[in-house]
């Protein structure tokens, strides 16, 4: 019993961190813990004990309980069982209802057996004198049991580890998997032989069965599906979360959109987390003689305590140039987007957009809320025809005296300017003062001396050019960017 406890609070956890709540393996031996104290007769107690355990802020509070409700309602099975067992239900037909298999026996007056003619006496006998399944899960059915049913469930389910569902279309699959590991080949083999040997007490319980057999089918897919909504509806999102993360962003489509704004603010949370902090890089070997001699004075000059040289990794300033013309509207919407919900890592970020005046839109970043600062930037500067070498004298006007060796400086266009001046020596002088000139670009390398396309002018003079046309490109593009920053 210890065990089946222990592996029903892991599962509850599992469940739990599907919900994002951060559960620690210190977190559930407590819960372990405060099972074995509280027991489980008291449900509402039982929910109010692991709440305590296991989930800590409000919003953790609401979603345990809903978790909670979810994996702890086996109790409907038992009342959904136990009404459709009352005489006069409009679905007993037979199934579980011993007056109705005295009816189906044929014994009683009027009684007739499923489909047969009236039986004979010695049927009648035979039927009365206690004909019983021989399979252990016909057993189990007709037994009557519910809880002893719920619980074979759980065990099978157990056994083929139903929690590992992933998509919805494995129900039938994990069903069939359930129902075989509870003994179905046996009862299938036994129902079979019933009918071929053709009495009617015979044929009456293997109509039994058959009908049992059938009631437990529909439970198991209940039950599978309820596991696949609290087991796989988060794997299942985060499977759809993976594949976005490498279309193309050209390719998807307006339903994704809010799927794709919930990717980006849980990858700029991640890189929050980790780059947020200011650290320091330790060059191995290098001995540091001033902090080693000014620590070890206290020990007449003893080297009892080295310091070696390190630099400090700072958070970096950048100035990110969007191109929101037509034709990479949706490549820049998310690169501002990613910036947007980058503001806390990157509080020197400042956003620019244009199509060929250049314009800054920091400050309307910072003051609307997201979907207003993107339509508000697409109105004011997106769908315009491309001029490369006019925002590059605006920013040369307006903010080349911003830039210095701490900045770093991201440009996101395709570089097809349309037959015009493309001003590459602006962008040159923005390479010699900058530390660094990254350009994204959504097309593939091929497509970048095609046409009126100028990325081989623009490239000698940026420190690293890439092709940027998914979520995952932008993120390893930022990754990198907050990684080597000093």
């Amino acid at each position: 019993m210890t065990s089946m406890i222990d592996r029903t609070v892991v599962d509850f956890v599992k469940v739990l961190r599907t919900a994002e709540l951060a559960v620690s393996p210190a977190e559930t031996l407590d819960a372990m813990r405060a099972l074995n104290i509280v027991g489980y007769e008291d449900r509402e107690f039982l929910k109010n004990s692991l709440s305590i355990v296991l989930s800590k802020t409000p919003d953790e509070k609401e979603a345990f309980e809903t978790c909670f409700e979810s994996f702890f309602s086996f109790d409907k099975f038992s009342s959904a069982e136990a009404q459709e067992q009352q005489p006069g239900h409009p679905e007993n037909d037979g199934k579980f209802d011993p007056a109705s298999e005295q009816q189906e026996g044929g014994g009683k007056p009027g009684g007739q057996g499923m489909g047969q003619g009236g039986g004979s006496g010695e049927e009648a006998s035979d039927d009365e004198g206690g004909l019983e399944p021989t399979s252990s899960l016909g057993k189990l059915l007709l037994a009557r049991d519910s809880n002893a049913i719920m619980i074979a469930i759980v065990e099978a389910g157990w056994e083929v580890q139903v929690n590992e569902i992933v998509v919805f279309t494995q129900k039938g699959l994990y069903a069939r998997k359930i129902m075989d590991a509870m003994g179905l080949p046996d009862l299938q083999n036994e129902i079979g032989a019933l009918q071929n040997e053709g009495s009617n007490a015979r044929t009456n319980l293997a109509g039994k069965l058959t009908k049992a057999r059938d009631r437990l089918r529909d439970k198991v897919r209940d039950y599978v599906e309820k596991q696949f909504f609290l087991h796989a509806d988060e794997s299942g999102k985060q499977l759809r979360e993976e594949l976005l993360k490498k279309v193309k962003l050209s390719n998807l489509e307006k339903r994704n959109f809010k799927d794709v704004q919930e990717i980006v603010f849980k990858m700029a949370k991640k890189l929050i987390a980790v780059h947020s902090k200011r650290r320091k890089q330790f060059r191995r070997g290098h001995l540091d003689i001033r902090k080693t001699l000014r620590h070890n004075m206290q020990y007449d000059g003893m080297f009892f305590d080295l310091h070696w040289k390190s630099k400090k990794i700072d958070r970096p300033k950048v100035m990110c140039i969007c191109d929101v013309s037509g034709s990479v509207s949706n490549y820049s919407r998310f690169l501002l987007m990613f910036l947007y919900s980058l503001a806390e890592v990157l509080p020197k970020a400042r956003s620019f957009a244009f199509s060929s005046d250049l314009g800054e839109v920091t400050r309307l970043f910072a003051q609307s809320d997201l979907e207003e600062a993107m339509a508000r930037t697409m109105r004011d500067y997106g769908n315009g025809s491309t001029d490369y070498g006019q925002m590059l004298l605006d920013f040369k006007n307006n903010c080349m005296d911003d830039v210095d060796k701490k900045t770093t400086i991201i440009i996101l266009g395709d570089a097809r300017n349309n037959y015009g001046d493309t001003q590459s020596e602006i962008l040159k002088e923005m390479y010699d003062k900058a530390k660094r000139v990254i350009w994204l670009n959504p097309e593939p390398k091929m497509s970048w001396t095609v046409g009126d396309a100028e990325m081989n002018k623009y490239a000698p003079c940026c420190h690293q050019t890439e092709v940027c046309n998914s979520l995952m490109h932008l993120e390893r593009v930022v990754s990198n960017l907050l990684r080597s920053s000093t």
